[in-house]
């Protein structure tokens, strides 16, 4: 039987850290209010002026994947980039990466689900593996939002969560009869809350990309509804992850971590005490990176296995809701 495995992981966050502290200085607010809401310390945004684009920062993140993995760029069968700040609008992001890695005609897929994008690209990389259309995959999560941040206190709410980062994973067909690597996966959609986190420009449904309105509304900056992301995730989160502990006929106590998308420590920590989930059995790393997006999930991982903290044999749970609104899991036997 064929099994979709990750072979190595890799993480890339620029140099510039920017503290809570930091941003009292341009913005109204405290530590005690941002820490108190989101959970978040720190996180790391590309130096203003600095010559970046989303692609570098996946360069990156691939760069240690590949070398971990001992593969070459020319090996890949496939890239799938997930991001919802590609460098620029057309062409997208995985073409970019494919040219700066040398990776010569191998095909690159882009893919938009936001905070979702890693757990939606992992069930693509499954299905392109079980299929026996690809061999070798590179997936990456990655995102340069602080570009299009408004840093100021009247949208204090975005700018004090999202931050810039990538990761990285190399994943490879495995011929086995164990059952490891992708166990099972749910992906879920509901645009009936689209209005919930949107980012408006550079695309308008009115075909107006920028006008005196646009600018003076303030439209091309990203908006979220907080209160309602946060009751829709703390809602829906649970009931998925019960559903997919059902689908792969596993319990709780059969999960060895959890890994949940970094979008707001007071989510994950509704989550894990909805699903009894100790808390030992929890990674959050949103403290020090703040909000990455769809490199939050791939960044966790990659830490877990530095320090260790999984080891082979282990299952792990993936697991995320955001814009869209998407939300899914990806329950994963390391091998």
């Amino acid at each position: 039987m064929i099994r979709s495995i990750i072979r190595s992981t890799g993480r890339y966050v620029p140099d510039n850290h920017v503290t809570n502290h930091d941003l009292i200085e341009i913005i109204d607010t405290t530590n005690e209010w941002i820490v108190q809401r989101t959970g978040i310390e720190a996180r790391y945004w590309v130096k203003e002026g600095d010559d970046v684009g989303t692609s570098d920062l996946a360069l990156n993140a691939a760069k240690i994947a590949l070398e971990r993995a001992s593969w070459n760029p020319e090996e890949l069968d496939l890239i799938v980039f997930a991001t919802m700040t590609p460098d620029v609008n057309v062409p997208g992001s995985g073409t970019i990466l494919q040219d700066k890695l040398g990776a010569k005609y191998v095909s690159a897929i882009d893919i938009r689900q936001q905070c979702t994008g890693f757990l939606y690209g992992l069930e693509i990389c499954d299905a392109y593996i079980c299929s026996r259309k690809a061999k070798k995959i590179l997936l990456v999560g990655a995102e340069y939002q602080s570009r299009h941040l408004e840093k100021t206190t009247a949208n204090r709410d975005t700018a004090i969560i999202f931050a810039d980062g990538a990761g990285a994973v190399c994943i490879e067909a495995l011929e086995t009869e164990e059952e490891v690597g992708f166990i099972t996966s749910i992906l879920h959609a509901d645009g009936n809350f689209s209005d919930a986190l949107k980012f408006g420009l550079p695309a308008k449904k009115s075909g107006k990309v920028i006008t005196k309105s646009i600018v003076e509304n303030k439209e091309h900056f990203p908006y979220m509804d907080g209160k309602s992301v946060f009751i829709q995730a703390i809602t829906r989160l649970p009931k998925l992850g019960e559903a997919l502990l059902q689908k792969a006929m596993m319990s709780i106590e059969d999960i060895d971590m959890v890994v949940p998308h970094q979008a707001n420590l007071r989510i994950n920590e509704a989550f894990r005490e909805r699903m009894k989930i100790p808390k030992e059995k929890m990674y959050n790393n949103i403290q020090r990176y703040g909000n990455t997006t769809a490199a939050t999930i791939p960044i966790a991982f990659d830490e877990l296995l530095e320090k260790q903290m999984v080891k082979s044999g282990d299952t792990i749970m993936f697991i995320g809701l955001g814009a869209g609104l998407t939300w899914g899991g990806v329950i994963y036997k390391i091998i």
